[in-house]
C-alpha cells in the first residue's frame, strides 16, 4: 500500500488525532490498559511460578513420604488397632512390585512424629536437637545446603560410622561461628557417643522439610544406637517422572496392607503425604492464573478496540464534507478506506506498544522490590515475548477488522451529499 509510504497521509494522520487530543487520549487508554493488565498479570503469575520453582529446587516433587500407623479395622484374625511397622525389606519388594517407583529412602527419627529429641552437647554446651537417621538417597529427595563438608555415604552406611551432618543452627551453638571456625573432624557427643562432623548444612528461609536444627547420621548407626532392627519410621518414595504419582501411592499401599495382612479398606494403617499430588495442584493453579489473565487481558484489548472503532465513526461523521472534498478532487474509495484504517492501527498499536512499557516498567519495579526475600515466591517475573508480539498481532488485526466498519461508511459516502453538508 503506496499510502503507507506517502508524508501526506501521516501528515494528515497527526492532524486529525491532535485535533481531538482529549478523545484520542481517552480513546487510548482502553487498548493501554488492556496491554498493561496482559503484561503485568502475566508477569506476575510467571514470577509466582519461578518463585515456587526455586522454593522447590533440589526437592523430588514427584515424591510421598509414607509411615506406617494402627489399623482400624479388624482382618484376618488380627484385632483393630494393632501397630504395624515399616521394614528394611519393604523397599526391595515395593521396587520390585511396582515398576513406577525410581527409588525409595527409609529414614529413623527422634523429635518428629511425635517423640522427643535427642541431647546433644560439646565442649560443656548441651541442647536438645533432632536427630535422623538416613541414607544418602535422602539427600536427592530433600538437598541440603552445604557449608561445610559433605553429606553421608555409601561407606557411612555399611561401615556403621560414627558420622554426622549438623544444621547450622546446631553449628553456631556448638562452635565459633563469628570466626568462621572450621566443624570438619571435630566430634559433638549424641547420646554418650562422640561422632564426627563431616558435614554443616544451610535450610533456605521459607523452604527445606529440615530445618537448622536437624542432624543426620547414617541409619545404620542410628538403628544399633536405639535397638530399631529393621524398623522403619518412614519411606520417602521416589516416583519415575512419567509416573502417575497418585497411582504410585495406591500401589505402595495395597502391596503394604497385603504383606502387613491389613484390610484393603483401612484407610488408617498407613499415613501418606503426596508432594507430587499437592505440587500439581500448585501448578495448576499457576496455569490457570495465566489463563486467566489472558483471557481478562484479551477481553479488556478487545473492548479497547471496540471502542477505538466507535470514536473513528464519529470521527468519520465530523469530517464527512472532507471526505467529500478529497473525493470530489479524485481522490479513490480505495484511499479513503486505507486512510481510516490506518488510523485505526496507529491508535490500535500506539496504545499497546504504552501499556506493553508500562507493565514491563511495573514488572521491573515488583522485580526489585522482592529480590532477596526467599521467604515469598516471587522472583524474576517475565514475559513471553512471543505472547506479547503475538498479542500485538492480535491487536493490529482486530483494528484492522473494525475499522472496516467506519472506513466503509466514510467510502459510502456521495462527494456531492457530502459538500452540501453543514
Amino acid at each position: 500500500m503506496n499510502i503507507i509510504f506517502k508524508k501526506d497521509t501521516w501528515q494528515e494522520i497527526y492532524y486529525s488525532l491532535r485535533n481531538n487530543k482529549l478523545r484520542t487520549f481517552l480513546t487510548m487508554i482502553g487498548v493501554g490498559w488492556g496491554m498493561f493488565l496482559y503484561v503485568s498479570l502475566l508477569g506476575a503469575a510467571k514470577g509466582m511460578e519461578n518463585g515456587f520453582d526455586k522454593l522447590f529446587s533440589g526437592f523430588a516433587t514427584n515424591s510421598i513420604f509414607l509411615w506406617a500407623q494402627n489399623t482400624s479395622i479388624p482382618y484376618d484374625g488380627f484385632p483393630k488397632g494393632r501397630q504395624v511397622h515399616l521394614k528394611l525389606e519393604d523397599i526391595e519388594i515395593l521396587k520390585r512390585k511396582i515398576p513406577e517407583i525410581d527409588y525409595i529412602s527409609p529414614q529413623n527419627s527422634r523429635g518428629n512424629f511425635g517423640n522427643a529429641g535427642e541431647q546433644m552437647s560439646r565442649n560443656g554446651k548441651s541442647a536438645t536437637y533432632t536427630l535422623n537417621g538416613d541414607y544418602p538417597l535422602g539427600n536427592k529427595i530433600s538437598e541440603k545446603k552445604l557449608i561445610f563438608g559433605r553429606y553421608l555415604n555409601d561407606a557411612d552406611i555399611s561401615q556403621n560410622k560414627n558420622v554426622v551432618v549438623i544444621g547450622e543452627e546446631v553449628y553456631k551453638n556448638f562452635f565459633d561461628a563469628k570466626k568462621n571456625e572450621n566443624p570438619l573432624g571435630k566430634s559433638i557427643n549424641i547420646k554418650g557417643i562422640f561422632f564426627n562432623v563431616i558435614g554443616v548444612f544451610r535450610v533456605k528461609k521459607g523452604g527445606g522439610m529440615e530445618n537448622d536444627q536437624t542432624v543426620f547420621i547414617p541409619l545404620s548407626t542410628f538403628t544399633k544406637m536405639y535397638n530399631n532392627g529393621d524398623n522403619v519410621d518412614f519411606f520417602a518414595i521416589v516416583s519415575k517422572p512419567n509416573a502417575d504419582v497418585n497411582k504410585v501411592e495406591e500401589k505402595v499401599r495395597q502391596q503394604l496392607k497385603s504383606k502387613n495382612n491389613v484390610s484393603p479398606d483401612d484407610t488408617n494403617a498407613f499415613g501418606t503425604f503426596n508432594l507430587g499430588k499437592e505440587f500439581k495442584k500448585l501448578t495448576g493453579f499457576l496455569s490457570g492464573m495465566q489463563l486467566l489473565t489472558i483471557i481478562v487481558g484479551t477481553l479488556t484489548i478487545l473492548a479497547g478496540v471496540i471502542a477505538i472503532s466507535n470514536i473513528l465513526l464519529i470521527t468519520v461523521k465530523e469530517r464527512t464534507k472532507e471526505i467529500g472534498i478529497r473525493r470530489a478532487l479524485g481522490a479513490k474509495p480505495s484511499e479513503v478506506r486505507n486512510q481510516i484504517l490506518l488510523e485505526s492501527v496507529v491508535i490500535t498499536l500506539s496504545s499497546g506498544l504504552l501499556g506493553f512499557m508500562s507493565g514491563i516498567f511495573v514488572l521491573m519495579i515488583l522485580d526489585m522490590a522482592t529480590k532477596g526475600q526467599d521467604s515469598f515466591p516471587f522472583y524474576n517475573p517475565t514475559v513471553n515475548y512471543g505472547n506479547v508480539f503475538a498479542a500485538m498481532a492480535v491487536m493490529v488485526i482486530l483494528g484492522l477488522i473494525i475499522g472496516m466498519i467506519p472506513a466503509q461508511r466514510a467510502v459510502k459516502i456521495r462527494p456531492i451529499e457530502a459538500l452540501r453538508t453543514e
